[in-house]
């Protein structure tokens, strides 16, 4: 790992100075915004909103030479929601995302692969039919997200961090579409889920169960040959205050709003032939296990001390010999090749209680191990703060990384690769959203 202590500085400069240039800009920032939502009754209804998350990335020896630090604007995402109601117990959500702003061959690097607004590609995120009928009793049924662990169910918007995706995909997020050769897309599946919650002694327990496509192989290509279905399911034993989400998804963070939670939970998925090849196929299952802490520090005066919140994922992925290896392994050109390990990710932060400008700061630290049965072990390090603005909806946020799981691949990685090394990376981000 090389250091540039010189140039070290100038990125922490330069970070320092756009977030403070942000926290003095009080006054040019209205009180109040519009509405989006256009109100027939209280059952029928149509809302839109917006959310867009952009960042500015150096990372050592990510140039185009391979031997200077890279430095570059990236849209990560750019979504457009829209919610309605049409009866008492019938909802809708259609939302879109630009599949292709932070992938895929028009990158913004130039070359023969960069062809005319390849990188802009908006399509399909979410199309779900919400049926809810009591606290107790809800389906979604269309294309929604898979329930299985809380990083998933955060989604990027409603993380504690930035990058919330450190630890190995699942099949839906690793793969690249929904279809034949495809398990998913950004987490999402076509399927059913049914969820609901009780309350049993004061406490606050969800659940949630649901059957999706999951992998689709074609005539002789692809493990999944019999059309097996994927199966997914969650507990969440809210100990102290309960949740308040969407359906069945989380967050990674109140800012205090909920008060203190102690949320304990697990989930898992599991399909036949969800991973190899024809003529290597697996079974793919997983278990995860995670913990969100909050408390809000009371100085017993009526006026808090600030929050402190706690985040903490163990994952296990499970998919046989070769399919698990990836590469000129398999024999195989048509192996949907899954990680197959342990992966632990936790990070804490603390959010100041005075305000700075027009947020507050939420320093926080972050430590992630993977490791594959079949290779080495990974590890990362991240050390950044928030600006948090107005929650989820406003937030700037400027981190450090270090460590051997980026350049084997990060979320996406099998496993640690041959002449695996430690690699630094500055991030400054933007996430807004209405």
């Amino acid at each position: 790992m090389k250091i540039d202590l010189k140039r070290g500085w100038k990125m922490c400069a330069v970070t320092g100075a756009a977030m403070a240039l942000v926290a003095g800009m009080a006054s040019t920032v209205p009180s109040a915004y519009a509405g989006g939502t256009i109100k027939v009754d209280d059952d029928k209804y149509i809302s839109i909103g917006m959310g867009i998350r952009q960042s500015f990335n150096m990372v050592e020896d990510g140039s185009a030479s391979g031997s200077q630090w890279s430095n570059g604007f990236a849209i990560n995402n750019a979504r457009i929601y829209i919610n309605g109601g049409i009866h008492k117990y019938v909802k809708f959500a259609f939302n879109t995302e630009c599949f292709n702003c932070a992938v895929g061959a028009g990158n913004g690097n130039g070359g023969a692969g960069n062809i005319f607004a390849s990188n802009t590609t908006i399509g399909l995120l979410d199309a779900i039919g919400q049926f809810e009928f009591t606290e107790t009793v809800n389906f979604w049924v269309g294309r929604t997200l898979v329930p299985t662990e809380r990083g998933e169910l955060n989604g990027p918007f409603y993380h504690a961090v930035f990058d919330g995706f450190r630890t190995p995909f699942n099949q839906a997020d690793f793969s690249g579409n929904i279809g034949a050769g495809g398990a998913g897309l950004y987490g999402r599946d076509n399927g059913v889920v049914f969820f609901g919650k009780v309350h049993p002694g004061g406490t606050h327990l969800q659940y949630v169960a649901s059957v999706f496509q999951g992998l689709r192989s074609s005539l002789n290509t692809g493990p999944n040959q019999r059309d097996s279905l994927k199966y997914a399911g969650r507990l969440t034993w809210n100990l102290l205050n309960d949740e308040s989400n969407p359906g069945y998804y989380t967050s990674g963070t109140y800012y205090g709003t909920a008060g203190d939670i102690l949320a304990l939970a697990i989930g898992g998925e599991y399909q036949n032939a969800g991973a190899g090849s024809n003529a290597n196929k697996s079974a793919f299952g997983s278990f995860v296990g995670d913990v969100l802490f909050e408390k809000v520090l009371d100085n017993n005066n009526g006026r808090t001390n600030g929050v402190f919140t706690a985040n903490a994922e163990y994952k296990r992925y499970w998919a046989q010999g070769l399919a698990a290896q990836g590469g000129a392994a398999t024999g195989n050109g048509d192996c949907f090749c899954l990680f197959s390990g342990t992966s632990v990710t936790a990070y804490a932060l603390y959010l100041f209680p005075n305000e700075v400008g027009i947020g507050r700061f939420q320093p926080y630290g972050r430590y992630t191990f993977v490791n594959s049965v079949h290779t080495g072990a990974l590890d990362e390090f991240e050390f950044g703060t928030n600006y948090v603005i107005s929650g989820h909806n406003a937030r700037i946020s400027a981190f450090w990384r270090t460590g051997s799981l980026a350049p084997a691949g990060g979320p996406t990685t099998l496993g640690a690769i041959a002449g695996g090394r430690h690699q630094d990376s500055v991030h400054l981000a933007l996430q807004l959203q209405y």
